[in-house]
């Protein structure tokens, strides 16, 4: 390295903040630690660091906001997430919002190692790179000149560089976006971009950036397919002295691999909930029997035990369901039989059907609606989503209340409403509720039971009919979940 690397090491654990700091500062780096994810982010501020070694699981601020706030104000930074899971999950995860790797505790030192000098050489090849590019941005074409120079530096990268004049030809490229691309011969110069690119993603977006009046465009990020490879591209403008957009660059990121974990992820939760549903079906429907007598005389507390393992088995079948849905909406392979469908009769048979349950916690359900346009909608999913939305509502309700479901025709859609008076959603807990299996904490609930799957399914469900959901909450006073559906047009 051509320069003492700053590294931040932000973990509440001291003997981990001080095991980084002995064996770092021992191999050349300048190291400062944070205990929390508030001092951590005052001192990426401050210090603008080189790496940051960031722990997912803290007390206050989690790693997770870290690496939200840091991806947002320092995207440049590479950021290695420590865990104590090691999962593929997590990994994953990390990854797509923006990580540039992981470790796991315990450390293994030759990877740690290995691991922090990759990502200072990232950041300090990243930062001759942006160098080069601003003393050379006044004519692209002088490139061509500093090839020798700067074919040292893009030949390290593992993602696929392409800059390109505003005549979309290839001035500049490293062989890491031969391989992503799965060109086999060297390239003329300069060669144009609808002959080496097969993606018509990245032709509309290159034209569209070069097409701009002014560098205010951003970045455009997008996914694209080169036979077997899935790869990431993120590309902008680059622009001369006086501002004008002079060409474009291009970064393209191989994530062939998360792609076939996400792949294998579902397909092993499909396994899964397939394998359980037969045996846990075939349990409820055994002790039913059991339970209606036809094995022989039970006594009360028997009947009470196996009432209760049936009650057990369906709360497990639940999960299940939701299990195999989830996997269906991420896959897009969840059947639909869409069908123009009134939504007001739609809500005033589920209001009759839940009111038994409604009025025993206290909750008094009401349906607001008029005549309503017509949808093209599956209308089983639909009343899974309103089912779930009041079954929600209700048992965050504990103080009883009215739960109220309006819908109406809004232009060219109909909205629904759920309105509760319940105990309402902390307003930094609101982003996360469509997550998969995160359920809101609060003591006077904590009675409830679920699978932290609903609101997931919910957000599938709505998507997948071209609609859109959002939530408003106050602590207190209760929340209303609001959807928008596109109307059948006359």
């Amino acid at each position: 390295m051509d320069e003492i690397s700053k590294v931040l090491v932000v973990d509440d654990e001291k003997v981990v903040r001080d095991g980084c700091q002995r064996v770092l500062c021992s191999r050349g780096f300048e190291v400062r630690c944070a205990e929390g994810g508030e001092a951590g982010l005052s001192l990426i501020r401050s210090e603008n660091p080189d790496v940051i070694l960031l722990d997912l699981k803290m007390p206050g601020m989690s790693g997770e906001e870290v690496l939200e706030h840091t991806r947002r104000d320092c995207p440049d930074i590479p950021v290695i997430v420590i865990t104590g899971h090691g999962t593929i999950d997590t990994a994953v995860e990390c990854m797509k919002k923006g990580a540039y790797d992981f470790i796991t505790k315990p450390f293994q030192m030759d990877e740690f190692l290995l691991t922090v000098k990759r990502a200072a050489e990232k950041r300090n090849l990243e930062k001759k790179a942006r160098l080069f590019e601003e003393e050379n941005s006044r004519n692209l074409y002088d490139l061509r000149l500093e090839k020798s120079r700067l074919k040292t530096i893009i030949n390290c990268m593992a993602n696929g560089v392409m800059v390109t004049n505003r005549n979309l030809e290839v001035v500049l490229h490293n062989p890491a976006l031969l391989r992503l691309l799965n060109i086999d011969h060297a390239l003329p110069e300069p060669a144009s971009v609808k002959d080496i690119v097969c993606d018509e993603a990245i032709l509309k977006a290159l034209s569209e950036i070069i097409s701009n009046h002014g560098p205010e465009m951003g970045t455009i990020g997008q996914e694209i397919t080169c036979r077997s490879t899935v790869a990431r591209a993120i590309s902008a403008p680059v622009t001369g002295p006086d501002s004008n957009i002079v060409g474009t660059v291009t970064v393209l990121e191989d994530i062939t691999a998360f792609k076939e974990l996400d792949r294998m992820k579902s397909d092993f939760i499909n396994m899964v909930a397939h394998e359980l549903r037969s045996p846990v079906v075939s349990i409820r429907q055994l002790n039913s029997v059991l339970l209606e007598g036809l094995a022989g005389n039970l006594n009360e507390k028997q009947k009470d035990f196996i009432a209760r393992g049936i009650a057990k088995a369906d709360a497990l079948l639940d999960l299940i369901n939701d299990l195999l849905n989830v996997a269906r909406l991420e896959s897009s392979v969840i059947p639909q039989r869409r069908v123009p469908t009134d939504i007001g009769p739609l809500i005033d048979e589920i209001i009759k059907l839940m009111e038994p349950r409604a009025n025993d916690a206290g909750v008094t359900l009401v349906a607001r609606h008029g005549p309503l346009k017509l949808i093209s909608a599956d209308p089983a999913q639909i009343d899974e989503v309103i089912n779930n939305l009041i079954t929600n509502a209700v048992n965050y309700s504990p103080d009883g209340g009215e739960v109220m479901v309006i819908a109406a025709t809004m232009g060219e859609h109909v909205e629904i409403q759920v309105k509760d008076q319940g105990v309402g959603i902390p307003q930094e807990e609101i982003p996360r509720i469509f997550e998969k299996f995160y359920r809101v904490k609060n003591p006077r609930t904590r009675k409830v039971t679920g699978t932290g799957l609903g609101l997931s399914i919910v957000k599938g469900i709505i998507e997948a009919h071209n609609g859109a959901i959002k939530v408003d909450s106050a602590m207190g006073k209760g929340t209303t979940f609001t959807i928008m559906l596109p109307a059948l047009q006359e």
